[in-house]
């Protein structure tokens, strides 16, 4: 069974979007990073990899996507209260991210989303089974 994953994300300033990343709590793993590529830790097994058009571009034959006017995936990151859903999001926009959805309480699941620089969306989403309704 995979036990890590691994989500490529191209970007333009590998500098700016490894500086936003780390903004949000996510750490660097330099084992994994160079002039090209760099490796942003979110868990022991999920990690970012940052990655410049020309690296991105070695990895697969098809156009890249413009994530400001495309979007391909969305990502979602769990986090452990609703408070830290908040905190991440108040980093993200901090950190010249921004918005793209408003905020969203289903009882049970509490989630926001954000673009980063590049215009990836992450959702960050805090869920307590407890309050999950039975069918």
């Amino acid at each position: 069974m995979t036990k890590n994953i691994f989500v490529n994300l191209p970007v333009k300033d590998l500098k700016k979007s490894m500086d936003f990343y780390a903004k949000l709590g996510f750490t660097n793993n330099p084992q994994f990073t160079d002039d090209t590529a760099a490796c942003m830790v979110i868990s022991e097994n999920i990690y970012v990899m940052l990655l410049t058009y020309d690296k991105f571009k070695g990895f697969t034959k098809k156009d890249i996507a413009d994530a400001t006017k495309t979007t391909q995936v969305l990502l979602c990151i769990d986090a452990e209260s609703r408070e830290k859903v908040k905190e991440i999001i108040d980093a993200a926009e901090k950190s010249d991210g921004s918005i793209y959805m408003e905020a969203s309480d289903h009882g049970w699941m509490y989630q926001h989303s954000f673009a980063d620089l590049d215009g990836h969306q992450w959702e960050v989403a805090h869920m307590d089974m407890s309050k999950f309704p039975q069918s």
